[in-house]
C-alpha cells in the first residue's frame, strides 16, 4: 500500500537521501503517478541549473600581454642602507624611477584584468554554490514541494517552498531581457489578494525569500520601474499558486 505522504518524498529523492528500500518503493510510485515525476524533473533541472559554475574564458591576448609587461619590467633592487651614500644625478634618477613605476604599473593593470575575471569566476562559482546549498537544504525538508507558472512575454517561474522553515526559492528561467530603467519585482500574495514585495530579480535568476510565506497563497511578478515600487503597478505577469 502507498504510504499517504509519498508524494512528499520527491526533494528527498533528487537529492539520493532516501533509504535504498523506500527509493526502490517511491520508484514504483512514479511510475504510475504523472505529477511526482513532473515534479521530480523540475527539481532536477533546478538543481542542475544552480549547480553549473559560470565560467568566463580570458582575452586570448591576456597571457602575452602580462609576460610581455613582465619581460620589460626591471624590478627595483632590494633596499640596502648605505653608510655614505654616492651622489646620483637627481634628474636621472627621476627618469629611472618614472619609468620603473609606468611599467610596473601596465604590467599591474594587465595582471588585475586577469585577476577581474578570477575574481568574477570564483564569485558567481560561490553564489552557485550558496544558492545550490540553499536549495538542497530547502528540497531536504519532509514538507517541501514546488509550483510553476509560465511567464507573459516568455519563460517561467519556480517556486520551491517549505511552509514548516518558512522559506522559499524562486527559480526565473528565460524570461525576456527587460529595456532600462525597467525590472522584475516579486510579491507575495496573501488571502485578501494584497500584494507584499518580496524584491527585485533578474530575467535569470534564484532568489531565496526568508520568512513570510506561509500565509500566502501565490507568489506574482510584474515588470516595474528600478528599483521597484511599494505596490504593484500593473498586473502580474505570471502569479504562481502556493496554496
Amino acid at each position: 500500500m502507498t504510504p499517504p505522504d509519498v508524494h512528499m518524498l520527491t526533494g528527498p529523492y533528487v537529492l539520493n537521501a532516501l533509504p535504498e528500500d523506500e527509493r526502490i518503493g517511491f520508484e514504483r510510485h512514479l511510475a504510475d503517478c504523472s505529477s511526482c515525476s513532473a515534479e521530480v524533473a523540475e527539481l532536477r533541472e533546478a538543481a542542475n541549473k544552480l549547480g553549473t559554475a559560470v565560467a568566463a574564458p580570458p582575452p586570448p591576448a591576456l597571457r602575452s600581454r602580462v609576460l610581455a609587461e613582465i619581460a620589460t619590467t626591471r624590478q627595483l633592487p632590494p633596499l640596502v642602507r648605505e653608510p655614505e651614500p654616492a651622489p646620483v644625478d637627481e634628474l636621472a634618477h627621476r627618469r629611472y624611477s618614472r619609468r620603473s613605476v609606468f611599467g610596473l604599473a601596465a604590467a599591474a593593470l594587465a595582471v588585475a584584468g586577469a585577476g577581474g575575471i578570477a575574481v568574477d569566476q570564483y564569485r558567481d562559482s560561490q553564489r552557485l554554490e550558496r544558492q545550490n546549498q540553499e536549495l538542497a537544504a530547502l528540497l531536504s525538508q519532509p514538507d517541501a514541494r514546488t509550483a510553476r507558472s509560465d511567464v507573459a512575454g516568455g519563460g517561467q517561474a519556480t517556486v520551491v517552498m517549505s511552509p514548516s522553515q518558512d522559506r522559499a526559492i524562486v527559480l526565473l528561467h528565460g524570461l525576456a531581457k527587460l529595456p532600462d530603467g525597467k525590472t522584475y519585482q516579486l510579491w507575495l500574495q496573501d488571502r485578501s489578494e494584497a500584494m507584499h514585495s518580496a524584491g527585485i530579480a533578474a530575467p535569470e535568476d534564484s532568489k531565496l525569500i526568508q520568512g513570510g510565506i506561509t500565509d500566502k497563497i501565490a507568489l506574482g511578478i510584474t515588470v516595474e520601474n528600478t528599483p521597484g515600487v511599494d505596490a504593484p503597478t500593473q498586473a502580474p505577469a505570471a502569479l504562481v499558486r502556493m496554496a
